[in-house]
């Protein structure tokens, strides 16, 4: 787990704050669930045999001795609101979407953390292959809005509960022929979750699955006509994607159209955002038989894809220097006066020299320098200076808010 620190958080706040822009513009809306929900829910919405039960997840019983965790995903907490809400009764279909942390206890990697962040969405009610394309399509709207352009769409299809088993035990029957070949993971779940096995990342079991059946040999007509549609309508769209016949989900829920959003600059752990339909979730967890979609973001890993974009805090618009009581006191005034008008301002609190305020204002990289003594407030007027280029002119004090707005106006936004 992790500190996220200032001199970091304008990133997380564009991302954020990007999300919230992009998504709205699809119709969503965002969602506040707790952290800890009771272990049952992960259990019934995730599947008992997946890793994340099985070895990841925070558990523990409270003084009622019931059985609580911390979240590992979002989707199963939303759902589980979305139902004891009703909120299906309030609209035929439901986008909603958060931000927040989640817990695994897994190996700590490069953009992976035990405490982890995510953006995640959830669209519940429609089951029209081109809602599929249009989550995709804000998905890669939000990347290219964020100035990630090395990342890539893959998509596939899970089949569903008509034609999943049968490929099911088609990939254990292959399987089970070369078990000799399989890490002690896969050796281990190739029965109850074979599925994960083509998604090992381990050279021994990616040579032994390389001519492994493909589940899209194995749709039903509706899966195939779905996927096939899916399709289209990112043609149609202009949204790029390719075709991935391995890619799979380690949560049981998934079904039909899943997908991940791939960069080449993570390592093995390419993934930086994946998701898929989830059909049957609703119902899976007591609510009504109501079809859906989602997706989930890393943000950590994110992060470390936009380092070198050098996101920053914006600076302080105006440092007010001042010499003597007198202008100490009008500083005070009109600082607190921009504050309230939403700009950015600072000002000396510690008697330090004029000298030394001025240094300080030029480490703060602040946009603008007023310097105010007491012949300046006698005299009703003192230079404004433009730290970029030293540009100075002078300003009345009588007037000094309305001939800085203009000025400062613009200085108070997140910069790329």
């Amino acid at each position: 787990m992790n500190d996220i620190l200032p001199s970091e958080i304008a990133t997380w706040q564009f991302l954020e704050d990007t999300a919230r822009r992009i998504f709205a513009t699809y119709g969503c809306q965002e969602i506040r669930v707790p952290v800890v929900e009771k272990t049952e829910l992960f259990c019934r919405s995730i599947g008992e045999t997946t890793d994340i039960v099985e070895k990841e997840m925070y558990t523990f019983n409270d003084k009622s001795d019931n059985s609580l965790t911390l979240r590992p995903e979002g989707t199963a907490p939303v759902m589980r609101s979305f139902i004891q809400h009703k909120l299906f009764n309030q609209d035929q279909v439901s986008k909603l979407y958060y931000l927040g942390p989640m817990f695994r206890y897994e190996r700590p990697q490069k953009g992976r953390y035990r405490q982890f962040h995510q953006i995640g969405a959830e669209i519940i009610g429609i089951d029209d292959p081109r809602m599929d394309a249009q989550v995709l399509a804000m998905l890669s709207h939000y990347f290219e809005a964020v100035g990630l352009t090395d990342v890539s769409l893959q998509i596939n299809s899970l089949g569903c509960p008509k034609c999943r088993p049968d490929y099911r035990q088609t990939l254990i029957d292959f399987l089970q022929q070369r078990l000799d070949q399989l890490c002690p993971d896969c050796q281990r779940r190739y029965a109850t979750n074979p599925l994960r096995v083509l998604d090992c990342k381990s050279k021994s079991c990616k040579e032994a699955t390389q001519d492994a059946p493909s589940v899209l040999d194995h749709l039903c007509d509706e899966c195939d006509t779905h996927f096939a549609t899916v399709q289209q309508c990112l043609n149609q769209l202009g949204t790029a994607y390719s075709i991935n016949n391995r890619m799979v989900r380690g949560l049981d829920y998934y079904t039909k159209t899943t997908f991940e959003m791939v960069t080449n600059n993570l390592g093995a752990q390419n993934a930086v955002a994946a998701g898929g339909r989830y059909d049957g979730l609703v119902e899976e967890l007591g609510g009504p038989s109501l079809p859906g979609i989602g997706f989930a973001m890393g943000v950590e890993r994110l992060v470390l894809l936009l380092q070198d974009k050098k996101i920053k805090t914006p600076p302080p618009a105006l440092f007010l220097a001042t010499l003597g009581k007198d202008a100490e006191e009008f500083a005070f005034k009109v600082l607190h006066q921009l504050q309230r008008e939403g700009i950015y301002a600072e000002m000396d609190f510690t008697g330090r020299s004029l000298k030394a305020q001025l240094r300080r204002a030029d480490k703060l990289n602040c946009r603008y320098t007023i310097m105010i003594g007491d012949n300046e407030l006698s005299e009703g007027s003192a230079q404004l200076k433009r730290m970029a280029d030293g540009d100075q002119q002078a300003v009345q004090l009588s007037q000094l808010l309305e001939q800085l707005r203009p000025l400062l106006d613009d200085a108070s936004t997140t910069s790329l």
